[in-house]
């Protein structure tokens, strides 16, 4: 049995398709499992990573697990899960960890703190380590449908941005071909692209007009303080300056494991246009 974390997430969603139509067993962890809709037959269970009282039940019976966590209760969740037999973890970690510095960034250390309870444990645990999620154009959405501009302030900051249903397909490699397990693999989307790029090709697949409104750091976090803390906010300004006009590098290893190369962000955009162009 395999149980998923984070089943609202969009990589739990399509990993859990994955696995069923397969017909492995899985269990659909959530904090709020009664807005779920997941395949007929899959089981949900009330998980949340911050209550560690919901644990074991959601563990009775698990062999493998996908998780996605918060550093929190970890140690928690690892001492129930190796109690109720898990022998294998997939974990959903960041490429943050592999920063020169990753203890000063608080985005990167709570996965890097993650990383390190697991591997202190007796648990098999093979980590995957997106960089940045092709999604996080989603934040764009209300702006582009509201016909206003994107606000930006690091238009030229480039990031290599991955589809969910590539690392969900990663995921499902790792889980169930024993060759990956215990590896350690960064996953990346096929190129190297600024904000700037992606919101042409947002604009071209959608078929509107989008502007960038150039703004300061602190008027991008007094936009975004209702939805982004303000210590999390300037760690990611500081990336996003730390990469303003330079490529990143990208990885094949998603072609590696799913056995097709990663799916560009024109892919992403078009799978998602309905986000941008309906109210």
């Amino acid at each position: 049995m395999i149980l998923i974390t984070g089943g609202r997430g969009a990589v739990a969603t399509h990993l859990t398709s994955l696995l069923h139509r397969e017909g492995r067993p899985v269990r659909l962890g959530s904090a709020h499992p009664e807005s779920l809709t997941p395949p007929a037959g899959v089981r949900t269970v009330r998980l949340d990573l911050t209550d560690p009282a919901t644990f074991p039940t959601a563990l009775t019976g698990i062999t493998s697990v996908f998780l996605y966590a918060t550093p929190d209760h970890i140690t928690d969740f690892i001492d129930r899960a190796h109690q109720a037999g898990v022998t294998h973890v997939v974990l959903l970690s960041s490429s943050s960890v592999l920063s020169p510095d990753p203890d000063s960034d608080p985005l990167a250390k709570s996965h890097l703190d993650v990383e390190q309870a697991l591997l202190a444990s007796p648990i098999t645990t093979t980590i995957l380590r997106p960089g940045s999620f092709a999604a996080n154009a989603g934040a764009w959405a209300w702006p582009v449908k509201a016909g206003r501009p994107v606000s930006l302030p690091f238009p030229g900051a480039h990031n290599d941005p991955i589809h969910e249903k590539d690392v969900a397909e990663a995921a499902h490699a790792a889980l169930t071909d024993p060759r990956h397990h215990g590896g350690r693999f960064v996953l990346t989307g096929p190129e190297s692209m600024t904000f700037a790029q992606q919101i042409d090709q947002l604009s071209t697949v959608t078929g509107r007009p989008i502007t960038i409104n150039r703004v300061t750091r602190e008027e991008w976090k007094r936009e975004m303080a209702d939805y982004i803390p303000a210590v999390y906010a300037d760690a990611l300004l500081n990336w996003w300056e730390s990469h303003d006009g330079k490529p990143v590098a990208v990885t094949g290893t998603v072609e590696e494991l799913t056995g097709h190369p990663a799916r560009s962000f024109t892919t992403w955009a078009t799978d998602h246009t309905a986000d941008f162009t309906t109210s």
